[in-house]
This record gives structure tokens, C-alpha cells and sequence, in this order.
């Protein structure tokens, strides 16, 4: 295989060509000799599998890429345990307007040999000349999360509840639960790139427990106390309205544009939630190119932030590290590290392709965090780094789907790899 990849990588697919007259030299091709892929130059891990299984079998330009990527979904953490499973993305442009913005989707099942189950399904599509766009996932899953305590990690004293529930040490917990969710946004384009939109949300878990700490005096427990919540179950239901901008090039792997989204979150108790709460979050995305002859040189930024107005919120349903909704957030810790009631996010990436064909491509990052407690600790002021760097292999040209392989590090000897389909953002 490292032979293959070696002797493609720098490799150039040259197509045979028929003789030209010389009164057509420069002329365009008919349609139908046009490649129907744009990218069939770039090699992708099929065009891999291909020269492996097929050696001698040609490109052929005119055959359209499918942008269909299925991937075996394989991990291992102390957490989880070993986790074996399946994943696929998939990315299509739909209608023939030329500005339509492409339509992608995501799936994904697994099982891990500490019991844990977990389903979902999402998509962001736009229907063409981007008139509507429909965002939203469904999940089902049998979990673990591991919890680290309320804060950023500057614990409180004189107090013993609040001394647990700030975790000054970083003392790791673990919780077992059920988790269903179900989301589905609607927007309308009402100026070129501009949407507005407006959805539900529902987020159910049942059965929650710690079943290895012996004490009642945890975080979880701690903070539902003091807010109200049942220990073993809560509902957080709402509804959702939005304001989106968007003029990147691409879902998947921009390489210029922008993204922006702003919104408001209510939870209401009619709709079946524990708690009536409000929730403002921002989600802002700038992507720069710097380079015409190769476009994957990008300089890559992101700020995504959540924050409390009103009411409360269930502990595990706090905003916090990795928390953003695709669990892209803060590479160099565990989902949930630091949370509390506000929260900001900042991340910057500078990515870039290492092989001509644009197999194998890099990238180095870097991304802080701050938030509150309930112990006098507030937003911004105490800050949370964390960084890395990462290799990433073409799996599907079409539709610029990376396979995302990261080692990231922070602080309290937080470490480890992260894998992914697509960018983090």
C-alpha cells in the first residue's frame, strides 16, 4: 500500500487523446467528452483501492465521482473501550443551478466492548438556488460520559460542595445513561447567502448514573440538587431561531468564505422540558486562501459560543468542550472537560496539501476556552489551551471528504488522538 501511495502520489494520469484536426485544435470539446469530474487528476483512497485491486484499469474522466464515503468506524479510549462500527458521509449539489450550495449528510453506528450503543444521523441540505436549507440529526445512543466538574478549572474553596463541584484537580467521573435527540432547523434565504430560520429541538436522557463513585457528593449530583433536576432522568426541549450567513465554497473543506450563525434556544416546559431556560449562541467561521495555484493552502478560523440568559440547564446538557454540534470543539480534551453556564471558543488552522496529487494533506491548529463556575469564577476570565497537529487522507475528491487523524495536547496532562471525517469546522 505505501508503495502505491508513493509511486501515485507524485504521479501524473495521463488520458489518451484522440488526433485533432487542425481546424478544431482549439476548439471546446463536446459535452460529452467533457470530464465529468473535475477533480479525476486528485487521488483519493478509491482511486487507491483501484490501483491496488485493478493495476492496469485507466481513470476515466468522463465517469461522475460518487460522493458516497463509507468507512469502517474503529477507536479505542480507556473511557469507551475498543469500538468497532460504521460510518459514511456523503455530499451532492442538488439541482443545476450553478451557485447552489452542495447538500451533505452523515451516519454512523458502533458498539464498544464497555456496552456503550450509539446511532445518528444528520444532514444540511439546500434545495437549489439555496431558496431552503434544512439542518438537523437524530440520535439514539446508549452512553458514558466522562465529567470533570462545573468551571474551567479554578477550583473554589471554603466550601466543600463547591470545592467538588469545581474539581480544581480535574478528578475524573463517569456517567451512564440513555441519550435520544432529535433536531430539525428550517431556513429561508431571503438575500443572496442570508437565511432565516426557526426549529425544535428535543434532548432526552434516562436512567443517568455513576455506578463507580461511592459518595453522593459529585458534580452531577451537586449541581442538579442545587438547580432542581432529578438525578436519573431530565427532559430539555425547545425551540429554535436562527439568523445564518454563508458564502463558503464548500461543506465539507472550505477554502474561502464565510460562516456565520446566531440564534436563540427555548427551552419550554409545555413542550415537555424540565426547565424553562434561554440560551443565545453564536457560531462564526472565516476561511482564507493563500494560494491561486493551490487553494488547500488555508488559514482557517473559528469562534463558537454559548450563553445562559435565562433559567437552567441539566448538567450534561451545558455548553463546553467538544460540546459545539458536531463535537468538533477542543481537540486536547475529553467531551465536557470544562462547561459551565457561558461559554467562548476560539480555534485557529493552517492546512496544507503535502503531495501533489492532494492525498495526503496536513494541518496544525491551536484553540482556547474560557467559561463560569458557581462559585464566583467568571467568563473570560480564566483561559484554557490547547493545540496539535494532524494528517489527512483524501477519502472522497468529489466532495473533499477528509479522513481527520489529530494528536492534540492541553493542560492537566490532557492528551490524545482524535479521528474524524471532514474538518473539524
Amino acid at each position: 500500500m505505501l508503495i502505491n501511495i508513493h509511486n501515485h502520489a507524485y504521479g501524473q494520469t495521463v488520458i489518451p487523446a484522440e488526433p485533432l484536426k487542425k481546424d478544431t485544435a482549439h476548439a471546446s470539446p463536446p459535452a460529452s467528452q467533457r470530464p465529468a469530474d473535475s477533480t479525476y487528476k486528485q487521488y483519493d483512497v478509491s482511486d487507491l483501492i483501484r490501483h491496488i485491486l485493478h493495476p492496469k484499469r485507466k481513470t476515466n474522466p468522463l465517469r461522475k465521482k460518487s460522493g458516497i464515503t463509507p468507512m469502517p468506524n474503529v477507536a479505542y479510549n480507556p473511557s469507551i473501550g475498543a469500538q468497532i462500527g460504521i460510518k459514511a458521509v456523503a455530499g451532492k449539489i442538488l439541482g443545476s443551478d450553478p451557485n447552489t450550495l452542495m447538500s451533505v449528510a452523515a451516519t454512523s453506528a458502533s458498539i464498544t466492548t464497555k456496552g456503550i450503543i450509539y446511532f445518528y444521523i444528520s444532514h444540511n441540505i439546500y434545495t437549489p438556488g439555496n431558496k431552503w436549507n434544512f439542518q438537523g440529526s437524530l440520535v439514539a445512543a446508549k452512553t458514558v460520559t466522562p465529567d470533570f466538574g462545573l468551571g474551567i478549572g479554578q477550583g473554589a474553596t471554603g466550601n466543600e460542595t463547591d470545592e467538588i463541584l469545581t474539581n480544581a484537580e480535574r478528578k475524573g467521573y463517569v456517567l451512564h445513561a440513555q441519550f435520544y435527540s432529535f433536531k430539525e432547523k428550517v431556513y429561508k434565504q431571503i438575500q443572496d447567502n442570508l437565511f432565516v430560520g426557526a426549529g425544535v429541538s428535543f434532548d432526552i436522557r434516562r436512567k443517568i448514573e455513576d455506578r463507580k463513585t461511592p459518595t453522593d457528593l459529585t458534580p452531577y449530583n451537586i449541581y442538579s440538587d442545587r438547580y432542581g433536576f432529578e438525578r436519573d432522568h431530565y427532559m430539555a426541549n425547545g425551540l429554535l431561531f436562527n439568523v445564518q450567513y454563508t458564502t463558503r465554497d464548500n461543506q465539507n473543506r472550505a477554502y474561502k468564505g464565510i460562516y456565520a450563525d446566531a440564534g436563540l434556544r427555548v427551552n419550554q416546559s409545555w413542550m415537555g422540558s424540565t426547565k424553562n431556560a434561554v440560551q443565545f449562541t453564536t457560531d462564526f467561521r472565516k476561511y482564507w486562501s493563500l494560494s491561486a495555484r493551490n487553494p488547500e493552502h488555508v488559514i482557517a478560523f473559528w469562534n463558537w459560543g454559548s450563553y445562559l440568559v435565562s433559567g437552567a440547564l441539566p448538567y450534561l446538557e451545558l455548553p463546553g468542550s467538544g460540546k459545539d454540534p458536531a463535537f468538533r470543539s477542543g481537540r486536547g480534551y475529553t467531551i465536557g472537560y470544562f462547561k459551565g453556564t457561558k461559554y467562548f471558543y476560539s480555534e485557529v488552522e493552517y492546512r496544507f496539501p503535502i503531495t501533489r496529487n492532494k492525498f495526503l494533506s496536513g494541518a496544525t491548529f491551536f484553540n482556547v476556552q474560557t467559561t463560569n463556575d458557581d462559585s464566583g469564577t467568571r467568563i473570560f476570565q480564566k483561559w484554557q489551551p490547547a493545540g496539535g497537529a494532524g494528517l489527512r487522507v483524501l477519502f472522497n475528491k468529489a466532495t473533499r471528504t477528509n479522513l481527520c487523524l489529530d494528536y492534540a495536547f492541553g493542560n492537566y496532562g490532557s492528551r490524545g488522538f482524535f479521528l474524524g471525517l471532514n474538518e473539524a469546522f
